[in-house]
């Protein structure tokens, strides 16, 4: 626990405009004190690079702001682990641009637990966010943390997982950690740390959501974990940073494959041509882990479900001819009619009963996928 003028001097740190990692680390190779940086002279700041915002601010803290922060961090389950607190994960300790400290809310113990990353698009597809809330729901029950980004899509779908399970997650967020980005999450928010799990922000707080924070934010992420998993992305997604920066840092990337008709599925082939691990079940994943796993007594030795999707009810023998003729492949009506041999009009009310009853979602276009595995087997 930091002391009082500790806290404020780590405050005074964090919020100097233009300080950054990499001079606040040619500070404390000189001086491995935040106290002690703050009462150095003006010309040690200017040989770490700081410019005259910077010395301005250091000189004359906000104290209203740090004051603010001080009264957020007293209330229960709330904490700033400094640099050099004995809590700072070593994986961020040893990065080349680490975090000065992390503002963290619900369980710290999870800053060194063994997790893995969870992302991928903000729009999945009904299969895809299926498959992160099922990959995240397994692994989290055999007591691998889940982390991800609390944000729309397969983040929230992989964070609901693990919830599921009652397993921990960690979510590292791109904003002050006293807000909910987007607000449609604070109530998730409010379940992760109600439920043992974790937020973590390097971010002030009060700082809003900006387009830079999110790398920021997701080399956090990559350097907490034991690897990441990409669910489904576009070939831009944000997604495919904490990938590439995951790989950065020795930790394993893995890669679910899609469809070639499916935008969302390009991402992570272009990883898995990359040299990432392509993965169909959470097996895949316990299996490249298992010795890292080992050594936190994780169940990896559990042999997960064989299929992470549920298999499907008996259905009525028309039902079963339409999915099957569906595939996993997105199509249209006039391809089901020719396929199943049913008529339009049966095919139409078919598809309004499947959809109805979660095997089936409607796509752009008009087309339709399936969401369940087929009824017959090879």
């Amino acid at each position: 626990m930091l002391s009082d003028l500790a806290a404020q001097a780590w405050l005074a740190l964090i919020h100097a405009p233009g300080l950054g990692s990499r001079r606040f680390l040619r500070l404390w190779e000189l001086l491995p004190d935040a106290q002690g940086i703050l009462a150095a002279p003006a010309s040690l700041w200017r040989e770490a690079g700081l410019n005259a915002e910077s010395i301005a601010a250091l000189r004359q803290p906000d104290q209203a702001r740090i004051d603010n922060t001080l009264a957020w961090l007293a209330e229960a389950q709330r904490a700033l682990v400094a640099y050099d607190d004995v809590r700072y994960p070593d994986t961020l300790r040893v990065m080349t641009d680490p975090p000065l400290a992390l503002f963290v809310m619900g369980n710290t113990e999870l800053l060194h637990h063994p997790s893995l990353a969870i992302v991928g698009t903000r729009h999945p597809t009904p299969g895809g966010a299926q498959n992160a809330r099922a990959f995240a729901r397994d692994l989290a029950g055999r007591g691998v943390c889940i982390a991800s980004g609390l944000a729309q899509g397969i983040d929230a779908e992989a964070h609901q997982g693990a919830l599921e399970a009652q397993g921990y997650t960690l979510a590292v967020v791109g904003t002050g950690i006293d807000r909910v980005y987007p607000a449609q999450h604070r109530e998730l928010a409010h379940a992760i740390v109600n439920q043992a799990g974790l937020i973590v922000s390097e971010l002030p707080l009060g700082t809003p959501p900006q387009p830079s924070h999110f790398p920021r934010r997701n080399r956090i992420m990559a350097a907490l974990s034991l690897g990441t998993l990409v669910v489904e992305a576009a070939p831009q997604s944000g997604s495919l940073i904490t990938a590439r920066l995951a790989s950065e840092l020795g930790r394993e990337v893995f890669a679910i494959p899609g469809s070639i008709h499916n935008p969302m599925a390009r991402g992570c082939h272009q990883l898995i041509r990359q040299g990432a691990k392509l993965v169909e079940s959470s097996a895949d994943i316990l299996e490249e882990l298992a010795a890292q796993l080992q050594t936190h007594r994780v169940r990896a030795d559990i042999a997960p479900v064989e299929s992470l999707s549920p298999a499907l009810p008996n259905l009525p023998e028309d039902h079963a001819r339409l999915l099957d003729a569906m595939g996993f492949d997105p199509v249209s009506v006039d391809t089901l009619v020719e396929r199943s041999g049913l008529t339009a009009a049966e095919v139409s009310s078919i598809l309004l009963i499947t959809q109805l009853q979660g095997h089936i979602s409607p796509l752009a276009g008009g087309l339709y996928a399936r969401s369940s595995p087929p009824t017959t087997q090879d």
